[in-house]
């Protein structure tokens, strides 16, 4: 998979990878921390959510002008994620009951995130035109968009740990029904019997006897963790800047700016019509994705609403391999190592350090599980995770996926079917469809969001966690046939003089998608739920059939 790759591109891959890592530590618990800290309702929450998603993706086409015209792209990247890391820092620090200061700390990361996400996509782009490697083009795209997703992954892992740990060394433990109920009580909204009976067991468990200072006490330890969940972003971040700089020389080659190379002896100027050819495909393009990034972002709103009330969050010992990051760790080094041992062209010593990652992950699986002792210390049982632990899915099986997808279409490649970046947009619209059918068969005879008045639903009807988990799934299949293909047919068709801009162009079509997201989230609350994923469903397939249906226009400005 990363066979004729350049250096460059696993600088850009683990540059990325930090970012993103304190990005989704933020944003797995962004709209929790909405709801418990100021005791907002989801729609409340989801609404802002969706506008500061909407803030992230349009942001990057004042990124790309700035970048084209004036700055560069490396340069224009370094300072966005120095003023991210502001952004973040201003989210760490408590807030009382003003959420002025958490408004402020978005639009500062917004801005950040417009100088550095678009533009490191243009340097990728930059780095295999100018070392002739189109035909790696989409591959490498593949692989980067991965390294967004490996950070992705733990992010939630981590942001619960941090929760967690702050709450226990508190004396409280994490429960998701606790905070509105904590919440009311400090309100002095009237509690029924029922609910009162929930709190007043935390408390006794924590040796409180007044139930107003154990609410009080609870949410701002609750609070705390989620701050700190914050400032680990920050971290992540220098992480990130600090290879950026430090291994420039490996893709210098390609940060430049534009006005600089429109000067050079081989640049090659477009005519007026293939500008404008390019332009308008990009812009088809732009607005059949806005529909791919509302279904995909209701992760954050819906599908965790979803998790953290109509799911059970009881699992058995086999489901828990995949929350936990020491067994996916385990699984992670047991696939690489089998990678190695059936790989043709691995040296021997790879062969036996891959044999080792193999048998070393299966043996801590199987230890976990209880196969070599059940009483042994760390071995897992039936256990409680967090709701915001299923947004580790999407990233997860992107790390896992990626290397099947790319293989898959080297094959389609190498017998002359591989569709094109366009078809492929197409064909993960329609999955994306398939994936919200599983959402429909999940929620059918499920009670709607406003009928539970803000409470999860009773353990016995929850329904299993493998729905949410094989949504994930499909979704993930989609995302890969769209969303990296989508970068990398921006990065080749753009005009040279636009290449900024239009990489801004495609996250401002993210942005919409991402408002709609926060905007179509309404329905979730009222609306019975199968009605509201068969929406989403429907919205996908059309706008997949529409994409077909466009698809000679699109391919022709690929090639003009």
């Amino acid at each position: 998979m990363f066979k004729g790759h350049p250096k460059g591109l696993y600088v850009l891959f683990f540059s990325n990878m930090g970012e993103r890592f304190g990005y989704y530590t933020m944003l797995a618990i962004f709209t929790l921390f909405l709801q418990d800290h100021f005791g907002w309702d989801e729609t409340r929450a989801y609404q802002l959510y969706g506008i500061f998603l909407a803030g992230i993706y349009f942001a990057p086409l004042l990124g790309g002008i700035i970048a084209d015209r004036w700055l560069g792209y490396g340069k224009t990247v370094n300072i966005g994620i120095a003023i991210m890391a502001l952004g973040y820092g201003l989210l760490a620090i408590p807030v009382g009951t003003n959420p002025m200061p958490v408004y402020i700390s978005l639009a500062v990361i917004s801005l950040g995130v417009g100088l550095f996400k678009g533009n490191l996509v243009v340097i990728l782009g930059n780095l295999y035109e100018s070392q002739g490697l189109k035909k790696l083009h989409d591959a490498a795209f593949n692989i980067f968009y991965m390294g967004i997703n490996i950070g992705a992954m733990f992010a939630p892992h981590v942001a619960r740990t941090i929760k967690n740990y702050i709450m226990e060394s508190n004396g409280f433990i994490y429960n998701n029904a606790i905070p509105k109920i904590a919440n009311n009580i400090i309100s002095g909204q009237a509690i029924d019997d029922d609910k009162m009976q929930i709190i007043t067991a935390a408390a006794q468990n924590s040796h409180y006897t007044d139930i107003h200072l154990f609410a009080t006490d609870y949410i701002h330890s609750l609070s705390a963790g989620y701050h700190w969940g914050f400032g680990f972003s920050v971290i992540t971040l220098a992480i990130s800047i600090a290879i950026f700089i430090a291994f420039r020389k490996h893709y210098k080659e390609a940060d430049y700016r534009q006005a600089d190379k429109v000067q050079s002896a081989d640049y090659v100027e477009l005519t007026p019509k293939q500008t404008r050819d390019r332009v308008i495909a990009l812009i088809l393009v732009f607005i059949i994705v806005i529909f791919f990034w509302m279904a995909f972002h209701q992760n954050g709103s819906a599908l965790t609403g979803f998790a953290k009330n109509y799911t059970k969050l009881t699992v058995s010992k086999y489901t828990y391999l995949l929350f936990s990051i020491p067994t996916l760790l385990a699984i992670f080094a047991s696939i690489l190592g089998l990678f190695a041992i059936i790989n043709k062209q691995a040296k021997l010593n790879m062969k036996l350090l891959g044999t080792v990652f193999f048998v070393g992950g299966i043996g801590y699986i199987l230890f976990k599980l209880g196969v070599f002792g059940a009483n042994l210390n760390g071995v897992i049982t039936d256990t409680r995770v967090d709701p915001e632990l299923f947004q580790s899915f999407n990233p997860m099986f992107v790390v896992w996926l990626t290397p099947v997808i790319v293989g898959y279409f080297a094959y389609l490649a190498k017998n002359n079917k591989e569709p094109s970046s366009p078809a492929k947009i197409g064909i993960g619209m329609m999955i994306t469809a398939a994936a919200y059918v599983i959402m429909i068969y999940s929620s059918v005879g499920l009670p709607s969001v406003s009928s539970l008045g803000g409470n999860s639903i009773d353990s016995s009807q929850a329904v299993s966690p493998y729905f949410l988990i094989g949504t994930y799934f499909t979704l993930t299949i989609a995302e890969l046939f769209l969303s990296p293909m989508g970068l990398s047919f921006v990065a080749k068709v753009a005009p040279p003089k636009l290449r900024g801009l239009m990489q801004g162009g495609w996250l401002a079509a993210t942005a919409v998608g991402n408002y709609a997201a926060g905007y179509v989230g309404k329905f979730y609350q009222h609306w019975e739920l199968w009605q509201f994923f068969t929406l989403l469903a429907v919205l996908a397939a059309i706008s997949g059939l529409i994409m077909f249906t466009i698809l000679k226009i699109v391919n022709r400005a690929s090639v003009s």
